[in-house]
C-alpha cells in the first residue's frame, strides 16, 4: 500500500481554486499555471513539512509573483523601447538635420519627463499608431483611461515643448 505524499493530498483539495485565482492574476492561461507552481513550490518550502499549509499563504504568493511578474516585464519593455529609439536615432543620425535631431532630443527629453503611464500612452499612441482601445487593451486599463493620459501628457508636452506640439500631434 502507497501512502500519498502530503503536498498531493494538499494540492488535490486546494489546487483548482488556486489556479482559478492565478488565472484571474495572469495575462494568459500558461502564464497562471506557471504563477501557481512557482507560489505552490515556495509556501510548501517554508511550511509544507508540517502539511498544515493555509490556502491563504498560497493565494497572497500567487498575487504577489504576478505584480513582480508585471513589473519585471514592464522594466524590460522600457529597456526595450530604449534600446530601440537608440537604434532609431542612431539609424538616422545622418538623414537628419541639426535642427530636427535637436527637436527630437528636446522631444524625448520631454515625454521622459511624464509619468511612466502616459509615457506609455504616448508611444503607443503616437510611434505605435495605436487606437486608443488598443492602448487601453494592451495596458489592461480602460479606453477613457488611456485618452485621459493621452489628453494630460499632451496638456505637459505644450508646456514644455510648445513649439513641437500641434493640433494635438508632436511635429517631429
Amino acid at each position: 500500500m502507497s501512502i500519498e505524499p502530503i503536498w498531493k493530498t494538499w494540492f488535490a483539495k486546494h489546487g483548482a481554486k488556486l489556479l482559478l485565482f492565478a488565472r484571474q492574476q495572469a495575462r494568459n492561461p500558461a502564464d497562471a499555471e506557471d504563477l501557481l507552481q512557482e507560489a505552490f513550490v515556495r509556501i510548501w518550502r517554508l511550511y509544507g513539512h508540517t502539511g498544515e499549509v493555509p490556502p491563504a499563504l498560497v493565494f497572497r504568493s500567487i498575487r504577489r509573483l504576478a505584480i513582480d511578474w508585471v513589473r519585471r516585464d514592464e522594466r524590460r519593455g522600457h529597456r526595450e523601447q530604449k534600446v530601440a529609439l537608440d537604434a532609431a536615432t542612431e539609424a538616422s543620425w545622418f538623414d537628419r538635420s541639426l535642427e530636427q535631431r535637436e527637436r527630437n532630443a528636446l522631444v524625448e527629453k520631454a515625454v521622459r519627463r511624464l509619468p511612466s503611464e502616459q509615457q506609455e500612452v504616448i508611444l503607443l499612441k503616437i510611434w505605435g499608431e495605436m487606437t486608443f482601445e488598443d492602448i487601453g487593451n494592451t495596458l489592461d486599463i480602460s479606453l477613457n483611461t488611456a485618452a485621459s493620459r493621452y489628453r494630460y501628457a499632451l496638456e505637459k508636452l505644450r508646456v514644455w515643448v510648445p513649439h513641437v506640439l500641434t493640433d494635438d500631434k508632436l511635429n517631429l
